[in-house]
């Protein structure tokens, strides 16, 4: 049995993707808006990113200019590579808890609301010399 075990913990670890990233989990922003930020980001440099964001009037802008700061800073001290040459490979929002909240209405009725939280994922990679 710890024959498998070991198979299955080599070929996860074969398997574990290498490339700088940075994760941000519970932040207050829906992830369909935080989506739509993103989808401006895929495959541009990490320079480029970033003033982008700077200048998107969008409320996620703030946490994911932290996030590709914070992705930037791992890949230099880890991999020892600079901002100038790195590029977004992956971006995504994911899904986290809803917080429920509820608005009272009219005839002792309530009307939900749903605060959307989002887990928010980068990954970088090294630019292709062309």
């Amino acid at each position: 049995m710890a024959k498998r075990i070991r198979e299955k913990t080599k070929a996860r670890a074969e398997a574990k993707d290498t490339r700088p990233s940075a994760v941000a989990k519970y932040i207050r922003i829906s992830p369909s808006k935080a989506r739509v930020v993103m989808s401006l980001l895929r495959g541009k440099s990490v320079v480029e990113a970033v003033a982008i964001l700077e200048n998107t009037p969008k409320a996620a802008s703030e946490p994911l200019i932290k996030l590709i700061n914070s992705a930037a800073a791992n890949a230099e001290n880890s991999k020892g590579l600079t901002k100038d040459e790195l590029i977004i490979a992956e971006i995504k929002a994911d899904a986290g808890p809803i917080y429920k909240r509820y608005q009272p209405v009219s005839k002792g009725r309530a009307h939900s609301i749903m605060k959307r939280t989002s887990h928010l994922t980068v990954i970088l990679d090294k630019k292709e010399e062309a």
